[in-house]
């Protein structure tokens, strides 16, 4: 390893250890391949977090310009807003989309963190920059086909950039900032917040605009689902069996899934005589693996008990691991 390399890794990654009086700590060769290894690791994320937030640009603006604004149509959010303002006033779609978002910003900056901020704004401002300049094609003028790949290009940009750590859309924070203080969820917040956005557009403008935004915002949201999730969406099956060891079995060195043991007691019938201790299995997985999951418990007990539920997310164990930030 270069001396410079090696000084840049002891300072960023490895960090200097002082034993005292100011004397810095040497590292061994194992020490140094360690943090080698694990500014590997970090420049591979920020590398990826990057392109997907620069495809995620991309996209978006692609979903604005070659659709939605040049043919009069409304999305929700603070895009959405940008796109009423700029509709009604004519001023620059890209200057607005920096004005709108810019309380969304200082107000992430309080309550999400400054790094999160910094990351929204270079991505917001990158939005802004490829409304002004890249030159997207006008698609078609079917309103129908506006609505719906004009909201599928928007929420495959904004997916794409919470799966690299930002976001293009501000309303996102004020939900986070709000679910915080209230009952509500950010789903139920943003939900609310693009109501308000389609009633002004309705009265505004008209009704068949509003209806038209509202069906823009549904194929945005989907993708966004869709993106985030995916076929990685995870999903929680618990499963009631009399031959719950061999499932156990089954699942751990099998297919080689974590699965968690809940002791229960299994009750049918009137009678409180037929009632008796079994084991209950948990375990997640992805919506890929479920099929293969269901096969094999068929095959070791047909009369086996199954309940599916979805996760949104998990830390540590077994289960397959996203790259996107939740």
């Amino acid at each position: 390893m270069k001396p410079t390399l090696q000084k840049f890794i002891v300072r960023t990654i490895l960090r200097p250890r002082h034993k005292g009086d100011g004397v810095v700590e040497h590292y061994t060769p194992y020490d140094l391949a360690k943090g080698w290894y694990e500014f590997k690791l970090i420049t591979r994320g920020v590398a990826l977090d990057v392109f997907q937030i620069i495809l995620g640009i991309v996209s978006a603006g692609f979903g604005l310009k070659g659709f939605l604004l040049i043919n009069g149509f409304i999305d929700g959010g603070a895009t959405g807003i940008s796109l009423l303002i700029a509709k009604l006033t004519g001023m620059p779609l890209s200057i607005l989309i920096l004005l709108v978002n810019l309380p969304f910003l200082i107000l992430g900056m309080r309550v999400i963190g400054k790094s999160f901020t910094f990351r929204a704004m270079l991505a917001i401002s990158g939005l802004a920059l490829a409304v002004a300049f890249l030159p997207y094609p006008e698609i078609t003028n079917d309103k129908l086909l506006i609505a719906v790949f004009g909201g599928f290009f928007l929420g495959m940009g904004i997916g794409l950039t919470i799966r690299g750590g930002a976001v293009i859309d501000g309303t996102e924070v004020l939900a986070i900032a709000i679910s915080r203080t209230s009952g509500l969820s950010i789903g139920d917040v943003i939900l609310v917040i693009n109501i308000i956005v389609f009633s002004f557009v309705a009265y505004l403008i008209n009704i068949e605009v509003a209806l038209y935004a509202m069906l823009t915002y549904l194929a945005a949201s989907k993708t966004v689902d869709y993106v985030l999730d995916g076929i990685e969406e995870y999903t929680g099956v618990t499963i009631i069996s009399i031959k719950s060891k061999e499932i156990r079995e089954m699942i751990a060195y099998r297919l080689n899934y974590g699965v968690t043991v809940y002791k229960g007691i299994r009750g049918y019938g009137k009678s409180g005589d037929k009632h008796h201790d079994m084991d209950i299995l948990y375990t997640v997985l992805t919506r890929l693996e479920i099929s293969k999951l269901k096969k094999e418990v068929q095959l070791i007990d047909t009369n086996a008990f199954m309940v599916m539920s979805g996760v949104n997310d998990t830390i540590g164990g077994m289960t397959k691991k996203r790259r996107h930030k939740h």
